[in-house]
């Protein structure tokens, strides 16, 4: 039974928040660090350099785009985002998401921005080396 409850919970996945990330040496190293301690999304108002944003999606992660103003979450909330696999293979304009707040889900929205279809891809692939691998 432990087997088939872990394997149908939703997986648990880190993702870091910031106005505006990416600028300076953060566009070269940030993503393949932030992939290595287990990150698979990044939440911004906007991305510094399109460089930083082609490397996360280039190591799989998600560059989530959030509108300026108040936060639906605060430091170590759950979000929960259902369906993301189906949203980017559908090329959903808005990304539905919930932050789990004292045993309630709190509905805001997300985008992903413009993504190509070999950015979706890698995405959907889990990283630049897994695309090419075919």
């Amino acid at each position: 039974w432990d087997s088939l409850i872990w394997w149908a919970l939703p997986p648990i996945m880190y993702t870091i928040f910031a106005v505006k990330p990416g600028d300076g040496s953060a566009r070269e190293q940030a993503a393949s660090c932030q992939k290595v301690l287990g990150g698979w999304a990044n939440i911004a108002n906007e991305y510094a350099t399109k460089r930083y944003r082609s490397n996360l999606i280039n190591w799989g992660m998600l560059p989530f785009l959030i509108p300026e103003g108040d936060l639906p979450f605060t430091n170590g909330d759950y979000i929960f985002v259902p369906e993301i696999r189906k949203a980017v293979e559908e090329k959903a304009d808005v990304i539905k998401a919930y932050v789990v707040k004292d045993g309630a889900l709190v509905p805001f929205e997300m985008t992903l921005g413009a993504l190509t279809d070999d950015e979706r891809e890698i995405i959907r692939k889990g990283c630049l080396i897994n695309y090419y691998r075919g």
